[in-house]
């Protein structure tokens, strides 16, 4: 269809001579020109993953809040957007009303509750599934809060969606 637009054009030009044609012409053509250039753009590279993210691949995340050693594991390591993750948290000692919610860090993706079951005094267990992100750069945080001696205490971990490892 392109093609017999310029045909036509080039046709109505070479038989009637006229000076609007040849503008109308020069525009349409320069256009399809200036839109057939390569790209001068260099692709971005990825984007490198933060150090301070949690990397699930070399183990479970750890933090200290109020002398307690909470760990957190996300399996499979990877995080990947869309499928059942199982999220385990590990305490140094006996907490009560232990949550954890799940939340993007940078943009708002809704906050996600996670159902913990107690498995005994100092580990709980979950399964968490998030959306997945256009950017291709998604850091989710897992909020975990708890209480101790009647005082509730939180701490984030930050991990990437979609690690690729």
């Amino acid at each position: 269809m392109l093609t017999l637009l310029i045909e036509r054009l080039i046709n109505v030009q070479v038989t009637h001579k006229s000076a609007v044609l040849s503008f109308v012409y020069s525009i349409v053509l320069g256009t399809f020109v200036l839109g057939c250039e390569p790209s001068n753009q260099v692709p971005q590279a990825s984007k490198a993953v933060e150090p301070s993210l949690c990397n699930f691949k070399s183990g479970p995340c750890a933090q200290s809040v109020a002398d307690v050693d909470i760990q957190l594991t996300v399996s499979p390591w990877q995080t990947p957007s869309e499928r059942p993750l199982q999220l385990s948290i590990t305490t140094s000692q006996p907490l009560s009303n232990v949550k954890v919610k799940v939340q993007g860090r940078d943009m708002f993706m809704g906050i996600i509750p996670v159902k913990l079951t107690q498995i005994d005094e100092n580990n709980h267990k979950g399964t968490l599934i998030y959306g997945s992100c256009s950017s291709n750069y998604m850091v989710w945080s897992a909020v975990v809060s708890y209480e101790l001696d009647g005082v509730e205490y939180f701490t984030n971990f930050d991990f990437l969606a979609d690690n690729p490892g």
